[in-house]
């Protein structure tokens, strides 16, 4: 082969390599679907902005004026308390009634699941409202021997006072929910540790609280933490017995005012700031309690956030899209 051959020939096989290459470049994906999603979403966050900041019913000024007013921040603290006060015998009830539920014995099992049948089965307004007007049934209640002689007698309205009732009914109510969430958490342990458990001579008690709730506790974390915004939300049922927690003090001021939007402004407002607040650490719990699993750590919410933004900033950019669509 002559010195024209092989240059012919080189510069052929430059040419389909270049052709090769060309049809082997990664060719960027194209997310039509996304951007007009994205689109259609932008213009109607557009449109809600607008409306928030035209719009004079709203009244913007109202809502800052009494956004930190001492009248709703005692309100707001309540509000906090009936929620802490509740889950927290909420909490402590439904494990109780959850190991009962699982309990062999079928008196205790059966108990567990009458419990869970009507608190679940009926509206916690209509126990509230119950709960409320307990003295139309019972009087006064005695405490004593059961069936027996009465020691102490005290009325009624004096024991459960407008407080009381809103803690009870909220308990009660939420004690049922949180039963089937430890009992989900509890059949999530593998049936062999507590066989284990067993034939090393551990009580069902100690197998219990040594084996299967430190174990089921990264199965109850994250619903906990849905019940427990739940009910901060709940709270607000409580105004109908007229207990002055948030949403009780905003109906207070905007029957006087008549400035009824504004005011229920600050109400969503602070619900949301608190529900944030329990979010954020809801998601460092999690991340706690799932140390030492073989899955990988749930983001902070923070973490979630950006990952969030860092996504919606791929899908808008047609290399960083292509790139990840290879």
């Amino acid at each position: 082969m002559d010195e024209a051959e092989r240059t012919d020939s080189s510069v052929l096989f430059a040419e389909l390599e270049a052709v090769a290459a060309e049809a082997h470049r990664p060719v960027p994906v194209r997310h039509y679907g996304q951007w007009v999603s994205a689109a259609v979403v932008a213009v109607l966050f557009a449109m809600l902005v607008h409306t928030l900041i035209t719009n004079p019913g709203f009244d913007w000024g109202v809502v800052g004026h009494y956004f930190g007013k001492t009248i709703i921040l005692r309100g707001l603290w309540l509000t906090i308390e009936l929620t802490i006060v509740s889950m927290a015998i909420a909490i402590a009830l439904g494990i109780v009634l959850a190991v009962m539920r699982v309990s062999p014995n079928p008196v205790l099992s059966g108990a567990s699941s009458l419990y869970i049948w009507f608190f679940r089965g009926t509206p916690l307004l209509v126990q509230i409202i119950f709960w409320f007007n307990l003295a139309s049934l019972f009087p006064r209640l005695s405490f004593g021997v059961p069936f027996g002689p009465r020691l102490v007698t005290v009325g009624t309205n004096t024991i459960i006072t407008t407080w009381v009732a809103a803690v009870v009914s909220l308990s009660l109510n939420e004690a049922a929910y949180m039963a089937e969430i430890v009992r989900a958490g509890i059949l999530s342990v593998n049936e062999g540790q507590i066989d284990a458990a067993q034939a090393l001579g551990m009580s069902r008690v100690r197998t219990m609280r040594r084996i299967i709730l430190p174990q089921a506790i990264r199965v109850i974390i994250p619903p906990t933490g849905n019940e427990f915004i739940g009910q901060l939300k709940n709270t607000s049922l409580v105004s109908v017995i007229g207990l002055m927690e948030l949403l009780t003090t905003v109906e207070v001021i905007y029957e006087a005012t008549f400035q009824t939007i504004p005011l229920l402004l600050v109400a969503a407002l602070w619900y949301l700031v608190v529900t944030t607040v329990l979010s954020i650490g809801q998601s460092y719990i999690e991340r706690h309690f799932s140390r030492g699993s073989s899955r990988a750590r749930p983001p902070t919410f923070f973490q979630q956030v950006r990952k969030n933004f860092l996504t919606i900033h791929a899908g808008a950019s047609p290399n960083l899209a292509g790139h990840h669509g290879q």
